[in-house]
């Protein structure tokens, strides 16, 4: 049996068997490009299999050394890929610079970071290995740019449309480019060392030729846009870096706009910190201690046992014990269900992550529902759960020694829940003003009653709404 043979063996013991088929096919089949940077979301909508699974598949992957998993920081206007990192822990920047585009962007978790996944070396050698000998076409499609784009079959012929030239240009080495420059705005940039200079291109076509020199090192200086005319323009290109450079002349127009547009849904990081699967296996080594990531939206489902003392009263710690693991049991299960994840559980209360606010909501109406019928069946009838939901941003923290989070959203997440009583799930405003929210209490036929309260340690009344 051949070591690949034997990794995908392993592999069945853990993750879904279709989600290791696709796998498996891919690495025997699937040209190179299609294993490099490889998009969860769009593998799920492609093979017709369910998210979770294939992000579950492919992180099992990982961990059997099949796969590579990159955190990259991309830009959410053209998409390029600002750092490629294998750790969250060296996504440390508070802000990342696009030269494509000229703009700055805060660090967050929500859409600035994808987590993408390649054929490791080991198991197949692929084009992507060896970045450097790619042709420019190639290098923007498996390097530069996300999984988020959506890419042409052809791309190589539309960026022939969309620069004015290009040039494959070697360590120490210098470049002569002759060019005829139409009015408009141009972009000479290389995606190797992120170096963008802009050209204004107005007035009056020039009879003279003009003169441009480039110089492409590793320092990132800013540089003003230069003023030039229609017309003659000799552009010299001089690479004083240790690798090769791909500089291109970009023609800033609506078709390059369009190109740029083109998005496919991604796995953000956001998405993965609140997936079971990688909870499980990553909870300990995710951010380096003292490091902070900003969240912009996330949202906190925290759930208690009502009256578990007086369970253990009534029943004897041996039942106790067991009802309180069964119920733990089957609250992951629901969460991971509707993509959400366990952050830690504190005595008999669960604290849960989902990506948007009706997860949430449709993770508690079940998790209501379970803890009724396991009451039935073990003749409990006073096993209820009090629950609470708020949304919010926070910061992604490593606290005990785990990946958590910290901030006020947090804080009143808790004390909402602290508010729930019996079967009610108590929520806030930004809650049950989500559309989908709405959409799923409405198909649900659950009327939230609402009511402002003073919550502990938060200065204003806080408006929340209780779901019978």
């Amino acid at each position: 049996m051949s070591e690949i043979e034997t990794l995908f063996g392993v592999l069945r013991q853990s993750a879904d068997e279709p989600v290791v088929d696709m796998l498996e096919r891919m690495v025997r089949e699937a040209p190179d490009h299609a294993l490099s940077k490889m998009n969860a979301l769009h593998l799920a909508g492609q093979s017709g299999l369910g998210e979770e699974q294939v992000i579950g598949g492919l992180l099992h992957a990982v961990g059997l050394g099949i796969l590579e998993m990159t955190w990259s920081v991309m830009c959410p206007s053209c998409a390029g890929v600002l750092s490629a990192n294998k750790s969250l822990k060296t996504v440390n920047s508070p802000q990342y610079h696009c030269a494509f585009c000229a703009a700055g962007y805060e660090t967050t978790l929500d859409n600035l970071v994808e987590v993408t996944f390649t054929v490791s070396p080991r198991v197949r050698k692929i084009a992507a290995h060896n970045a450097e000998e790619l042709p420019l076409a190639e290098y923007y499609r498996q390097v530069f740019w996300s999984s988020a784009i959506d890419l042409p079959a052809d791309l190589d012929g539309l960026l022939r449309e969309l620069t004015l030239e290009a040039v494959d240009l070697p360590s120490g080495e210098r470049a002569i480019l002759s060019l005829q420059v139409p009015a408009g705005t141009l972009i000479v940039f290389d995606p190797v060392t992120h170096t963008a200079q802009f050209l204004e291109v107005k007035g009056e076509e020039t009879s003279e030729r003009q003169n441009l020199s480039l110089i492409f090192n590793k320092a990132e200086v800013p540089v003003d846009a230069v003023a030039l005319r229609p017309g003659s323009l000799r552009l010299a290109l001089e690479n004083r870096t240790d690798a090769r450079v791909l500089p291109a002349v970009w023609v800033a127009n609506q078709r390059l706009d369009d190109l740029l547009t083109r998005r496919k849904p991604s796995l953000t990081a956001k998405r993965l910190l609140t997936n079971q699967t990688f909870r499980d296996l990553y909870r300990t080594d995710t951010l380096a201690i003292g490091q902070r990531l900003k969240i912009l939206s996330l949202t906190f489902l925290f759930s208690d046992l009502k009256d578990s003392t007086g369970l253990y009263e009534h029943v004897g710690d041996l039942v106790a014990f067991d009802l309180v693991n069964e119920h733990f049991r089957l609250l992951q299960e629901i969460i991971a269900a509707e993509k959400g994840a366990v952050v830690k559980t504190i005595g008999d209360a669960v604290m849960a992550t989902f990506e948007t606010p009706d997860r949430a909501i449709a993770a508690a109406i079940r998790m209501r529902e379970a803890m009724s019928e396991l009451g039935a069946q073990r003749q409990q009838q006073g096993l209820l759960l009090k629950m609470g939901i708020h949304e919010g941003s926070c910061l992604a923290v490593t606290l005990n020694g785990q990946q958590d989070y910290f901030g006020q959203t947090v804080n009143i997440a808790s004390r909402v829940q602290g508010l729930a009583a019996s079967r009610s799930i108590v929520v806030t405003e930004a809650v049950v003003d989500n559309a989908e929210t709405r959409t799923l209490l409405e198909a649900n036929g659950l009327n939230p009653t609402p009511r402002s309260v003073a919550l502990s340690g938060i200065a204003d009344k806080v408006s929340v709404y209780e779901i019978p």
